[in-house]
């Protein structure tokens, strides 16, 4: 039988860069934990000793407590529930519509000449404006909420998608050409694969915009949701409701932005 090649061993200069690589992204992480467990700390001191008035910047004992009181009458899961669900759905179509769209204004260069300036307008608008325009058209559901949470990402979606399209190397597209191909062929032999690192990027982006634009909603239309819980709750000054209601819109955030960071390394992988 043939003997399998050996493996090369790993000098000892890799082994210690290595090793420091690991050492620093260790020390990097305890940072990280112990400047948040120093911030609620003296957050928590600080109401404690009267420093901070303790009814209007909470602290993390109440934060805690008003949790676990809403844990315990399940509440807490309709108010997350309903939120990730439209932050999701709104995400979903934004990556679909955006794609569509900036396929087509790809395959017409005229169509996308006439809109760039329209769709560079409605990218800057403040999506908060639109609110309740939306609330009065569509009336004070679910569905305007999803909308609002499409309409403060899919402009820009379109637009970094598009511009991607536009950057593909023209020595592959010219190579297509040449071996007979049409603009379909080019689009996606080409076009599409060269653009999935633009395309996963965006999803990263959108995933935050889409959970930004659903709050938004929710100050206005809904009887539900986190975004709800914080307008209700400075109005009837729960103000716990509040400071726990942007505690669990971080943790949602960094959650969702971390499940597109992993999809992104696992497509990039075979890329």
């Amino acid at each position: 039988m043939p003997k399998s090649r050996p493996t090369p061993a790993v000098s000892l200069a890799q082994q210690s860069f290595l090793e420091e690589r690991k050492r620093r992204r260790h020390w990097i992480m305890t940072g990280r934990v112990l400047l948040f467990l120093l911030f609620l700390l003296l957050w928590e001191a600080a109401a404690r000793a009267h420093l901070i008035d303790a009814f209007i910047f909470s602290s993390p004992s109440r934060v805690c407590t008003t949790f676990y009181q809403m844990l315990l009458d399940r509440s807490i899961f309709l108010h997350i529930g309903s939120t990730l669900w439209e932050t999701l759905l709104s995400f979903l179509l934004v990556i679909l519509l955006s794609l569509l769209i900036a396929v087509l204004l790809w395959l017409c260069p005229s169509l996308s000449q006439v809109l760039d300036p329209y769709l560079v307008i409605l990218n800057s608008l403040p999506k908060s404006a639109l609110a309740p325009l939306l609330i009065v058209w569509l009336g004070a559901n679910q569905k305007t909420i999803v909308v609002a949470g499409m309409s403060v990402a899919i402009f820009g979606s379109i637009l970094t998608i598009f511009n991607g399209f536009s950057q593909v190397d023209p020595e592959k597209i010219k190579l297509i050409y040449t071996l007979q191909g049409n603009r379909m062929d080019v689009l996606r032999r080409v076009v599409l694969p060269s653009s999935i690192p633009t395309f996963l990027n965006t999803m990263k982006v959108n995933i935050g915009l889409c959970l930004v634009g659903v709050v938004i909603g929710e100050f206005i239309g809904s009887r539900q949701g986190l975004g709800y819980l914080i307008i209700y709750g400075s109005q009837v000054f729960k103000l716990d409701w509040v400071i726990m209601s942007i505690a669990l819109l971080c943790v949602m955030a960094l959650l969702l932005y971390s499940l597109i960071h992993v999809l992104e390394k696992y497509c990039l992988r075979y890329l």
